[in-house]
């Protein structure tokens, strides 16, 4: 994806994140790496296992007297669990073909992540392993509509890329952090159903 225009007070800050793996899930975690990588480099083994589903994340929820929209959080982070899921079976086929993703994402949500599987097709990657989450919402229902903000410690310990044409995982970039903030928007839509509307297209800080 180009990057859009930008001052030039942001140069600085574009040169510190250059680095910085692209995320969505992290599923360009590594397309610089594959590119800029040698055949003989990476680590081995990882080609033969199963998807995995993650785990769910969501939280314990708060007694009704201690947090008054605590059903709402919950409802919040059933949807983030769900996209998730479904997120995961698109990003170890390449493809969203036979997902649910369009239940839990809006089109602009979904849009970054087609872009994303569009990409890891041309390059010939695809999605083993897992990520780990730890979520937390914030919410802001007197928004028209109500929205939500899900702050989520993505943990990559777990993670890898699977190279489908050199047959071997790509190690992740040596300046990667193995735990990061993934931002996450969510509105509620009519009928009270939560859709996840945007998914911020850069990791952010370390957690």
């Amino acid at each position: 994806m180009a990057d859009a225009a930008r001052p030039m007070g942001h140069s600085r800050l574009r040169r510190r994140n250059r680095n910085r793996i692209p995320i969505l899930f992290v599923a360009l975690a590594v397309l610089a790496a594959v590119s800029g990588c040698s055949s003989d480099d990476g680590a081995s083994g990882g080609s033969k296992q199963p998807p995995s589903t993650p785990a769910s994340h969501a939280k314990p929820e708060h007694s009704p007297s201690s947090d008054p929209n605590a059903s709402q959080k919950k409802a919040v982070l059933a949807v983030y669990d769900a996209m998730s899921a479904e997120q995961a079976k698109a990003y170890h086929q390449a493809s969203a073909k036979g997902t649910d993703l369009e239940k839990y994402a809006s089109l602009d949500a979904l849009s970054k992540i087609e872009l994303d599987l569009g990409r890891m097709k041309e390059a010939g990657t695809v999605v083993r392993g897992k990520l780990g989450h730890d979520p937390d919402v914030k919410l802001a229902m007197d928004a028209k509509p109500p929205k939500a903000t899900i702050k989520d410690c993505v943990d990559l310990s777990e993670y890898r890329i699977y190279d489908t044409k050199a047959k071997k995982v790509k190690p992740l970039p040596p300046e990667q952090p193995v735990r990061y903030v993934l931002t996450v928007k969510a509105e509620r839509w009519d009928g009270g159903r939560w859709m996840v509307t945007d998914i911020n297209p850069q990791g952010g800080p370390e957690c």
